[in-house]
């Protein structure tokens, strides 16, 4: 189970890695989000 945890679990920081990517600057900022931010929010969000 553990394997299967670890690879949902990157997929899930890839994924939202992938959308905050996307946005444009203002949209990250009218989130209160900088790029820099992107890696440390999608890791919480794949926990």
């Amino acid at each position: 189970m553990g394997i299967a945890r670890t690879l949902r679990n990157f997929r899930s920081y890839r994924s939202t890695v992938n959308e905050l990517s996307r946005l444009s600057q203002r949209e990250l900022a009218d989130l209160g989000i900088s790029r820099a931010d992107i890696p440390a929010i999608a890791r919480q969000s794949a926990r």
